[in-house]
This record gives structure tokens, C-alpha cells and sequence, in this order.
């Protein structure tokens, strides 16, 4: 079901267009977007590299940033921790070129999708301590490792964890939670209970960005040198889907003005590979066509693909790289549309279809397109998604929700269901044994809280606007609010 609605924020729309340059329609957007006062709407249209947030105010990072100077010092290498994901290869990179840059031997490694799932596991900790690794720092995982990283320190390598997903707790018989952190030298977290950040939004790429740029500080380095890692934060954050807002909507902005002007090769040559024009790129074209590409490289094959492409030294090389993403990239999409149609017949063929969570089993599935078919699913039934595919050892599956929904709480109130689990409000990762595939079911159906008007898909009509209002000039001043997405949605009239 969907429902229309007008925003009706109220707001001295003409004082404000007037003070700042704009049209009132301007200023309305901007309003319905939660700009209440004069300094909110500046920042919103001018905020820089100056409106970004200390990083010393995220718990932990100097401890961490201290550990990191003492190993490269030491000369002891350096593993990054990484993931498969949009999110874990350039949280991965911003890691690699920004301690490469301060000296540090460091190599990345990810698990494989298919044969180890999802963060840090033993065999990286095994590889880590055959290359007599000082250190070793996680990233967009690691929050949830708590074997791989036991293991770790039961060999006495010094983990850093830098990630941005959710802590586990547990609810307690007086209403309170007991938070529940692996064992790591360093937390890196903005997500953590006790942590004082004041943005917590960041994706995994954010929060290694603001571990480099707090190194940086601290080695008195030019600021020009955290640009190019900027562009990597921002790809990050919109292929990740996190809000638009805050620290996250100036990496973005800031993260598209440099873009064109990459001087890493592979990405440039992505850039072409997907027929961009540079030179008006938006977060349409990071969430739509370059993020996917990357991602395909992990979903279909290894992320080792999309990280050699960022490695790419000659022009040759990183052009087959990213014809080679692409391909890929339109191979999953076709996939995905077949997945996504047999997924919708077995809905409405049965009784899932009365469902208000749907967990759906797709047999015969490639594993990583679950996350993407529950996706469309949502966004075609506008409730709650979980589809799980068959493995070896049972289901394994990916989860997307809508607002109304918090996907990681309720799944924690079934933890007992599952072998693995983590995730965030809206999306979540999960693996559980078959005969416990109805229980599952069951339990997130007849504890979802979700009412009718929870389950209505509320379209918020920003303006009821004449068509002769409509002008080139006003098109053009649109253009202040890009970039647009989740968060900041693109203005409907």
C-alpha cells in the first residue's frame, strides 16, 4: 500500500531565500529535510573539510592511532582486515594508502564469500601470524568476530577493530543491556554505547577515514594528502546506503567535486568503462553504476578483483580490470532479475504472502545475490525481507527492512536460532541450520509489532507546485541539494 502526504513544515521560507540567495521552493526543501535554523542551512550548502568532526572524539582512536605509529616504527607489517563489500574494499584501501603513506609494510586481506562468509576469520589471523604481523586492523567488520579474534589474541597479535555495525547485547530482566565487545587491543566503533562521536552514521570507509585523518594530524601532514582518500569515502558512503546528512553528506560532496580528477588509475579507467560524464557526476552514479561494479567483483568472483583494479599500475592493465568489473556487473544484474522473479511467484503462490516479514528460501541461488532480492523485494512489497539460499551447513541468507523495523533488534531476539548473525537497522546478515528455518518464521511474525500503517509506504510530496512555476533557473539552484539520497531524498512535487 502506499499513502501520499504533503509536507507542511512551517518556516520564514521568504526571510530565508532572500538572506541566502535562493528561491523559496529552495528553502522549503531544505526545511522538509530538517534544516531548522540559519547555521544548519549554511552548512548544508557550504559545509567543507572544516565542518568535519574531531576524530579524537571517537573512543579509542588515539590508543589505536599510538599502536599503529609503535608497529611501524617497529617495522613490523601491517594486515588489513577487510570485506568483500562496496563498503570493506575501500575501507580496505583507505587503509592500505594512508598507512602506506606513513611508512607501514601493510597487505590486505578478505574472506571469500562463498566458502567463509562474512569479516575476519581464523584462516586471516593464520595468515597474519605466518607473516609475523605486528598488527592487525579490521575494517566495515570485525564488531561481531568474537572467535576469530580470541583466537588472535590467544596468539598474541594485537588487533584493531575499525567498524561501524551494530554492538551485540543481550536484554536483561530489569529492562537493561549488557553489550557484548570481542577481545581487541583497540575498538574503533562510533556505534559502541560509551562512545561520544558525535556522528554516528559513518559507514566502514567513514571510520577508517577518520582513523587515517587523525594519523595524518598527528604526523603533521599536509591536508591536501587525506583528498584522494575522500573519494574513496565517498563511494563508500553512498554505495553503502547510509544517510546523506552530517559528516556523511560532506565526504560525498566533497568526494564528487575530486572524483573526475582521480588520479588512481583503475577507478579512472572504471569511470570510462562505464561511459560516465565526469565532469556532472553524481551519487546516482556511485550507487548505481560504479558501487555495483566493485560489489559484482565480491558477489561473482573474490574482492582480490576490485582491489587489483585499484592496484592497477598501467593503463592497459586497469582498463581490462574494469571492462572485467563491468561484465560482471551486467551478469549479476541479470541474475538478480531472475531471482527476484521466482522469489515473487513462490510469494504469491503461498501463504507467505500474508506474511508482515517475509523470509523466503531460494534454492539454487548464488548467495551473494540474496542481500540485492530482498532489496527489490522490500521495495516491492514494503515490508520487512529475509531470503536465505541452501549451503553446506544449512541456510545462509541477507535481510533488508524497512523504517518502522529496527532488522538487527529483532533478530537479536532470535539469536538462539542462528550460527551467526549481524547487521544494523536495516540490513542484516544471517546463517541458521534448516529445522530451524519455521521457528525463525514464526518468531519474527508473531513478534514484528509491524500495524497496518507501518506497512504503508508513506510518499512525502515535498510541494503542490503549478507547472508555470516551474524554470531553468529553478532547475539549476536544485542543484544545491545534491548530493541526494537516503537521508536527503530528491525533491517530488
Amino acid at each position: 500500500m502506499e499513502k501520499w502526504v504533503v509536507r507542511n513544515r512551517r518556516a520564514d521560507f521568504y526571510g530565508l531565500a532572500e538572506k541566502f540567495h535562493l528561491d523559496p521552493l529552495i528553502i522549503r526543501l531544505m526545511v522538509n529535510r530538517g534544516m531548522e535554523t540559519e547555521e544548519q542551512i549554511e552548512t548544508f550548502l557550504h559545509g567543507g573539510e572544516a565542518n568535519l568532526h574531531d576524530p579524537r572524539k571517537m573512543k579509542d582512536i588515539e590508543k589505536a592511532a599510538e599502536k599503529i605509529l609503535t608497529v611501524i616504527r617497529e617495522g613490523k607489517p601491517v594486515v588489513i582486515a577487510s570485506d568483500f563489500d562496496v563498503d570493506g574494499v575501500f575501507s580496505g584501501w583507505i587503509l592500505h594508502e594512508g598507512l602506506k603513506r606513513l611508512g607501514a609494510e601493510v597487505s590486505i586481506k578478505t574472506p571469500h564469500r562463498i566458502r567463509e562468509g562474512y569479516g575476519v576469520n581464523r584462516r586471516i589471523v593464520d595468515e597474519a601470524l605466518q607473516e609475523q604481523a605486528g598488527l592487525m586492523i579490521t575494517c566495515d567488520n570485525g564488531i561481531a568476530a568474537f572467535d576469530a579474534l580470541e583466537y588472535a589474541a590467544a596468539n598474541r597479535l594485537p588487533v584493531i577493530v575499525t567498524d561501524h555495525h551494530e554492538v551485540a547485547y543481550t536484554d536483561e530482566e530489569d529492562g537493561s543491556r549488557t553489550y557484548r565487545l570481542p577481545t581487541a587491543y583497540a575498538i574503533v566503533n562510533p556505534k559502541q554505547p560509551d562512545c561520544t562521536y558525535p556522528f554516528p552514521g559513518l559507514c566502514g570507509a567513514g571510520v577508517a577515514f577518520k582513523l587515517i585523518q587523525h594519523l595524518y594530524d598527528r604526523c603533521e601532514l599536509a591536508k591536501e594528502e587525506m583528498v584522494p582518500l575522500i573519494d574513496y569515502a565517498a563511494i563508500a558512503t553512498v554505495a553503502d546506503v547510509m544517510e546523506l546528512v552530517d559528516e556523511n553528506r560532506i565526504l560525498v560532496k566533497m568526494g564528487l567535486k575530486h572524483l573526475p580528477y582521480t588520479k588512481n588509475i583503475g577507478l579512472r579507467a572504471l569511470i570510462d568503462a562505464c561511459k560516465l560524464r565526469t565532469e556532472k557526476m553524481t551519487s546516482y552514479h556511485i550507487g548505481f553504476i560504479i558501487g555495483p561494479c566493485i560489489n559484482a567483483a565480491g558477489r561473482l568472483e573474490s574482492a582480490g578483483e576490485a582491489f587489483a583494479l585499484l592496484q592497477a599500475k598501467a593503463g592497459e592493465e586497469a582498463e581490462r580490470r574494469a571492462l572485467h568489473l563491468a561484465e560482471l556487473n551486467a551478469r549479476r544484474k541479470s541474475m538478480t532479475v531472475e531471482g527476484t522473479r521466482r522469489a515473487m511467484e513462490q510469494i504469491e503462490s503461498s501463504p507467505l504472502k500474508n506474511d508482515r516479514v517475509l523470509v523466503v528460501v531460494l534454492n539454487d541461488c548464488h548467495e551473494s545475490l540474496v542481500g540485492i532480492i530482498a532489496g527489490k523485494l522490500k521495495e516491492h512489497y514494503y515490508r520487512p525481507v529475509i531470503v536465505l539460499t541452501e549451503v553446506e551447513d544449512g541456510y545462509k541468507g541477507s535481510g533488508r527492512s524497512i523504517e518502522a523495523y529496527h532488522m538487527f533488534e529483532q533478530l537479536q531476539k532470535c539469536r538462539d536460532l542462528f550460527t551467526r548473525f549481524g547487521g544494523h537497522a536495516m540490513a542484516a546478515g544471517l546463517s541458521l541450520p534448516k529445522e530451524n528455518l519455521e521457528e525463525l518464521r514464526r518468531r519474527l511474525n508473531e513478534d514484528c509489532g509491524l500495524t497496518e500503517e507501518d506497512l504503508t509506504n508513506i510518499i512525502r510530496i515535498d510541494a503542490a507546485m503549478p507547472l508555470e512555476y516551474i524554470s531553468e533557473d529553478l532547475i539549476h539552484q536544485m542543484e544545491v541539494l545534491e548530493p541526494v539520497g537516503t537521508g536527503n531524498p530528491q525533491p517530488l512535487f
